[in-house]
């Protein structure tokens, strides 16, 4: 690969064309939720790595499964409760009138994932469940750019010392294929190097996205507060897409290489009390040259692409009213 990677133009997962995001957020509530569109079904495969998660037809995505492609994938806030957005987004959908054919019904295949954001602050004394509306919202948000940090299933988001958020990221690689990162940050662990400015995810920081404060310099022991730990009140879920064509097993594998962002921005990650997990897309928009060096590439780049959204997710958090942790902008920025 003699030519650098670069970021897209918006370094979003928009980036990769063909597919769009929405958010829509209750502030009262202090949740939200965060929905990927594809103007076309894409390939979709999953990978979980965290001892707690929260899903929503996850095991059709398995590689021998029959239906390969999906409508939308949702990160949601809300715990269980938060898994009902997918029926708003579905609900939504076939409206449109897009979904799965059986006979003459339309049914849109829409896979979730949930964060526990429930004790963040935010009232949740709720006669309704509010999931399932915000869904439909953020779907009829979604578009080519979107905002970062407190947004979406980010709104309620912490880490162990700041509050956590929405990040995104993407990369153009020498191949001519795009790969970008959505990500909702809502970990036990830690983003930064202790109490300090420096994220983990430093050495992969493209054009100061993220501060441009560079690698710490000392490494002390991390601490994970007792609030998050007692409370299981965690879990980061993403998304890695692609323009690659990719079938559902290389989705599969290109979700699991993604997980290594995870590992690199978060510390620790893949804790028994995070339920972390990563969807990968393919518009399969552009086949693969080399199948072996490209696909070795695409997991390279899902990687570094994931960690560098998991920085921008805490970089761009916003201080709002009743906040559980404080932002890292207002610590440091």
């Amino acid at each position: 690969m003699p030519q650098k990677a670069a970021p897209g133009p918006r370094n979003l997962i928009t980036d990769v064309a063909g597919l769009r995001v929405g958010n829509a957020e209750d502030l009262d509530v202090k949740t939200g939720v965060t929905v990927l569109l594809g103007d076309q079904p894409f390939t979709c495969g999953v990978h979980v790595m965290g001892g707690a998660p929260g899903t929503r037809e996850t095991d059709l995505l398995a590689p021998d499964k029959t239906v390969e492609q999906v409508d939308a994938l949702v990160l949601s806030g809300g715990s269980a409760f938060g898994l009902d957005a997918a029926s708003g987004v579905a609900d939504a959908l076939r409206a449109q009138g897009r979904g799965f054919k059986v006979g003459d019904l339309l049914v849109p295949i829409v896979p979730g994932a949930i964060l526990f954001d429930l004790i963040n602050g935010g009232n949740k004394d709720w006669q309704d469940n509010p999931y399932k509306a915000l869904g439909a919202q953020a779907l009829g948000k979604a578009g080519d750019t979107f905002p970062l940090g407190s947004a979406g299933a980010g709104t309620g988001a912490t880490t162990a010392n700041f509050k956590g958020g929405l990040g995104s990221a993407s990369v153009m690689l020498p191949s001519g294929h795009t790969v970008g990162a959505l990500v909702a940050v809502n970990a036990l662990g830690s983003a930064t190097v202790g109490e300090g400015p420096h994220f983990w995810a430093a050495p992969f920081e493209q054009v100061g996205e993220f501060g441009g404060r560079g690698v710490a310099q000392d490494y002390p022991e991390t601490h994970v507060p007792p609030t998050k730990l007692a409370a299981h009140a965690n879990t980061t879920i993403g998304i890695i897409a692609t323009d690659a064509t990719l079938t559902q097993a290389q989705c599969t594998r290109l979700a699991t290489a993604a997980h290594d962002g995870y590992a690199r921005a978060l510390f620790p990650a893949h804790t028994p009390m995070d339920g972390d997990l990563i969807f990968a897309a393919s518009t399969g928009a552009k086949p693969l040259v080399d199948p072996i060096s490209d696909t070795l590439y695409l997991g390279h780049a899902a990687a570094t692409c994931m960690a560098r959204a998991i920085a921008r997710a805490v970089f761009h958090a916003e201080t709002q009213e009743k906040d559980a942790q404080p932002t890292w902008a207002a610590r440091h920025g």
